[in-house]
């Protein structure tokens, strides 16, 4: 079996006197689409934060493609391939559609371009349009689309779906499953919308105060009412 690619170990981390994380442990494939999900405030947003960086770790360790990344700051880990697309989206608004792909490319040729608008044709129609001038939807496919352009080995998604119409849900869920296929990428996805989560990964945790409650194949979580009851507090229809 391959050594994970990602690895969290006991991490416990928060904000303030408030502990949210508290001995967050589990492991993350190499290619492998993991979803992350729970109630709202048991840690998911938070455990992405750690891993990036963004979140100080009080104890416990990350481990990013076999290095231990703890004290890394968030720039370093993402020159070692790790991409992030937060819930805020976090466009450039004022920007155009190209700029704000552009803004992605790093060492990369202006020629990049093209694969962000294979995956999301929307974006080539309205390259020149602003950021502000884009629907929801669009800001989110601009969002990923240039966190892709910096060619991370491992892409972590918080709440991708979120506020969408169901169509356009599905138009990125299309996107994110071609996008793994195409490029190996390793995804690690945070999502409310269970049922499309767990249809477009693998694997799935469940997370409650801070800690990995319930692990197993996403195809087996979906069929599993009561653990999703109980842990999620829903049933997926």
């Amino acid at each position: 079996m391959n050594a994970p690619i990602l690895k969290l170990d006991g991490v416990v981390a928060g904000y303030g006197p408030t502990t949210v994380l508290d001995g967050l442990s589990f492991e993350v494939r190499p290619q492998e689409r993991l979803a992350m999900i729970g109630r709202n405030g048991v840690g998911k947003t938070s455990a992405l934060r750690a891993i990036m960086g963004l979140l100080p770790l009080r104890h416990g360790q990350v481990y990013f493609q076999g290095q231990d990344v703890s004290r890394l700051l968030p720039h370093q880990r993402a020159e070692l391939g790790l991409g992030y697309v937060p819930q805020t989206r976090d466009i450039f608004p004022s920007l155009t559609v190209e700029e704000n792909l552009l803004a992605g490319l790093k060492r990369r040729s202006r020629g990049a371009l093209d694969e962000a608008y294979a995956l999301f044709p929307r974006l080539a129609e309205r390259r020149r349009n602003g950021g502000a001038q884009l629907s929801g939807g669009e800001q989110q496919m601009l969002s990923v689309a240039r966190a892709l352009l910096g060619q991370p080995t491992m892409l972590l998604l918080d709440e991708p779906l979120e506020g969408l119409a169901p169509l356009i849900r599905l138009e990125l869920l299309r996107a994110f499953g071609h996008m793994s296929q195409q490029t190996g990428i390793t995804v690690v996805i945070v999502e409310q919308q269970v049922d499309e989560a767990l249809a477009y990964a693998e694997r799935a945790v469940i997370l409650d105060h801070g800690v990995v409650v319930h692990q197993s194949d996403a195809a087996q979580l979906l069929a599993d009412t009561e653990a999703l009851e109980r842990w999620v507090g829903m049933a997926v229809h």
